[in-house]
């Protein structure tokens, strides 16, 4: 064979390796879109999603910011059904005896015990009437929750102080008039730990808008003891998604108050005029993720648009950018108004999904019961039906991990227990509280 030939042969074979890696980074097409490739993998790993992405044409802002490694940690795990019955649960709370609180999006907190038995609700709270509406005043005045759409009663965090006020935080979507709104009620449990006392709001999320969409409403306490509350834009494309840029509402943000309700002097905004003074970010379109890491960070996980969820590291007064920048398209395929992912002056995310999947709950794992999962952080999904395993180094996404997947529920909430193991409540009107554990 002569030099031409070889040349021509060596040509070929380039052609042909070439079009088999194509091959093997294309995906299926969604019903509804065209036959674009999605954006090529970022790095030399082979990527976990390998899906035609809802926005083809966008490309991520740096190198892992999405399709990130998949990664198998090998750990072997059981799983058990802790308790069955649970009325579309949205939130477990392990308790420091081993017990759980769980808030049922419908209205009712309950007690389950460490060995699964479910307790009577709790009182205190207000029972859902006629219309998905509470139909009485509570105790202490405890406004009505409306179980609308999105709504209900949805968070529940422990005081830090738990161990000796047994003062309990939840939030809730209150009816008002013209309306409904996310609000925040602080109670002490009772030594029966049959009752709330004291039960008052400290926080009403401002303006109220007649939807049940896109309440936000996850409640952390970080390191520095103050009260972090999740809100979302209430899903109106023209007269509230606006206002999570604006800093005279609180719709899309994220709110940092005292326990008591009060505004710490060091928000950023507390002395700008014209601001509302709970506001510690903006540029939120819906979390209901939130997790602090063993640094004491703030991380949220965002409810984005059509191939838009985000991961994303929270600083105080950042504005991370929904609606001006946005990963992903509208729900109707459409493009979002404006259509660009990056513009100065606004936050990336150090991560994002597209196609989405719909993140719900999130937890770093600090335990030793799974030494291999230390660091990790873990994120229930409601579309994907699957609890997700993040690998984060240097503040970079490093290696994703789908578990639970065969279960084929939508996850709701995980939370980590004194115990080092996981607990997961999913999102069924028949929900379970799941238990993982190594495998004996």
């Amino acid at each position: 064979m002569n030099k031409n030939q070889i040349a021509f042969v060596l040509t070929v074979l380039l052609m042909a390796v070439s079009a088999a890696c194509a091959q093997n980074t294309r995906e299926a097409v969604k019903p509804s879109a065209s036959t674009a490739a999605s954006p090529a993998s970022t790095s030399s790993c082979a990527p976990l999603e390998t899906r035609t992405a809802n926005a083809p044409d966008q490309k991520p802002a740096f190198t892992g910011q999405t399709r990130g490694c998949a990664v198998k940690s090998n750990v072997a795990f059981d799983v058990t059904v802790l308790a069955k019955g649970l009325d579309k649960p949205w939130a477990v709370e392990p308790l420091p005896n081993g017990d759980f609180l769980i808030t049922e999006k419908t209205g009712k907190l309950r007690i389950v015990s460490a060995k699964g038995e479910v307790g009577q609700p709790i009182g205190g709270l207000l029972p859902i009437g006629a219309g998905g509406v509470s139909s009485v005043s509570g105790q202490g005045g405890l406004p009505p929750i409306t179980a609308r759409g999105q709504g209900g009663l949805l968070d529940v965090a422990l005081s830090p102080n738990f161990a000796r006020d047994r003062t309990i935080f939840w939030s809730f979507s209150e009816q008002r008039t013209g309306g409904s709104g996310t609000s925040v009620v602080r109670g002490v449990l009772t030594e029966d730990r049959k009752n709330l006392e004291q039960v008052r709001v400290i926080f009403r999320a401002m303006p109220t808008y007649d939807n049940g969409l896109h309440f936000g409403s996850r409640l952390a306490f970080g390191p520095d003891n103050m009260l972090y509350i999740t809100l979302g834009d209430r899903f109106d494309k023209t007269t509230t998604r606006p206002q999570a840029q604006q800093l005279n509402s609180h719709l899309g943000k994220i709110i940092r108050i005292n326990p008591d309700g009060s505004v710490p002097a060091d928000n950023p905004f507390a002395k700008q005029s014209g601001a509302m003074p709970e506001i510690w970010t903006l540029g939120h379109r819906n979390v209901q993720s939130v997790a602090f890491d063993e640094q004491g960070r703030l991380w949220t996980v965002e409810m984005g648009p059509q191939g838009g969820d985000e991961l994303n590291l929270i600083e105080k007064a950042k504005n991370y950018g929904w609606a001006v920048i946005s990963y992903g398209e509208e729900y109707s395929d459409e493009p979002i108004p404006g259509n660009i992912t990056q513009k100065e002056g606004y936050e990336q995310p150090v991560y994002y999904w597209d196609p989405g999947i719909a993140p719900s709950g999130a937890q770093f794992y600090t335990g030793s019961a799974f030494p291999a999962w230390r660091g990790s952080l873990f994120v229930g999904a409601l579309r994907e039906q699957r609890l997700v395993r993040l690998v984060i180094k240097d503040n970079r996404v490093i290696g994703e991990e789908h578990l639970l997947t065969d279960r084929g529920q939508r996850i709701r909430d995980v939370r980590q227990g004194p115990d080092g193991a996981l607990y997961v409540v999913t999102d069924q009107t028949n929900g379970e509280l799941w238990k993982i554990t190594p495998k004996r």
